[in-house]
């Protein structure tokens, strides 16, 4: 006789189109139930269009098709909010007191080393006006969606991706916009966006303390905060307002991410401290947060996020962020979202 745990496992293998995830992960599944040789599955219509419900519905029934005992298959959609849908283990903030450090590649590599690990990990792409995520990710493609939901992009290795720039007529469009609507759009990439299930959602902060960052740390679950800065002293100034704003609104520091640290000349063996010595262990003791690590200037990360293969890149340093994450006791608190 068939089960409901063998109806999951079967629809767990039908994918949501346009995010590449399964309804399970996507939290479309919301009543299973079997009676007299028939099963009535009911999903959330969120965020799916006509065609995406038809497509589904056909491939929940030739994935169903076979089980014993079966004759009948219904399926049922229901409304239901994005927010409501989404469970979202961890919700960490890239942030800084200055532009140009880096926050937006620290939050790339922190997502490409949570998933290496095997974790689900999304980015949410808050930097309204200078968005450079989708670009690192090599990703063009638009979201879909409906309008019960927007669902976001997946990227080569399983990233969940949503940004502005995913959303304008050309990636190099100008976001001319005042705070408030800055403010609101971040608002509802939370609200209006079908994550499903991640383990973590990464957040890529606008530089400074003003409008964009406060958002986000009012009203969002944040789990923690990661600083990043570069050496030099002007920056490590600004940055320790970031710290600042972080402790005074009672959002723990995972820890400090020093960019730009050092050029490695592999023919000599030796660092080069381009922008003058490291601050690494200054700033962590500012922060009273571990030190992450340490991003050397380096001519092939930059080149694989010019071409969009963020992805690829290879360092100890990225093992290093990912394992510093996870084995956190602090990075391990649940949002309840």
């Amino acid at each position: 006789m068939t089960s409901i745990d063998q109806v999951r496992g079967r629809l767990d293998e039908v994918i949501t189109p346009h995010v590449v995830r399964s309804l399970t992960s996507m939290n479309l599944i919301r009543d299973i139930k079997i009676a007299d040789g028939a099963v009535k599955i009911t999903l959330a219509s969120t965020a799916l269009d006509e065609y995406s419900q038809n497509w589904i519905t056909e491939k929940i029934k030739e994935s169903l098709n076979g089980l014993p005992d079966i004759r009948n298959i219904d399926i049922a959609y229901i409304d239901a909010k994005p927010l409501d849908l989404n469970k979202i283990g961890r919700v960490i903030a890239v942030m800084s007191g200055k532009g140009g450090v880096g926050k937006s590649l620290v939050s790339g590599i922190t997502a490409v080393a949570l998933r290496r690990k095997g974790f689900e990990v999304g980015i949410l792409d808050a930097d309204i006006t200078g968005p450079s995520i989708p670009k690192m990710f090599g990703i063009t493609d638009r979201p879909g969606g409906s309008e019960s939901g927007i669902l976001p992009v997946t990227s080569k290795s399983g990233i969940e991706i949503m940004s502005i720039n995913l959303l304008l007529p050309s990636e190099d469009e100008a976001v001319i916009w005042r705070g408030p609507l800055i403010g609101k759009a971040i608002t509802q990439f939370w609200e209006e966006v079908l994550w499903g299930s991640l383990d973590y959602l990464i957040i890529d902060l606008p530089p400074g303390t003003a409008d964009a960052p406060l958002t986000v740390m009012q009203s969002l679950p944040i789990s923690g905060v990661i600083i990043v800065f570069t050496p030099q002293d002007l920056t490590a100034m600004i940055v320790r307002k970031a710290v600042k704003m972080a402790q005074q609104m009672d959002k723990h520091i995972l820890g400090v991410v020093e960019n730009m640290s050092y050029l490695y000349i592999k023919e000599l063996d030796k660092k080069i401290e381009l922008f003058g010595k490291s601050r690494a262990e200054e700033m962590a003791a500012a922060a009273h947060a571990p030190l992450l690590g340490k991003i050397p200037v380096d001519p092939d990360l930059a080149a694989l996020c010019d071409d969009g293969h963020i992805e690829q890149y290879q360092s100890d340093f990225v093992d290093q962020m990912g394992e510093a994450l996870t084995s956190s006791d602090s990075a391990k608190t649940s949002t309840g979202t």
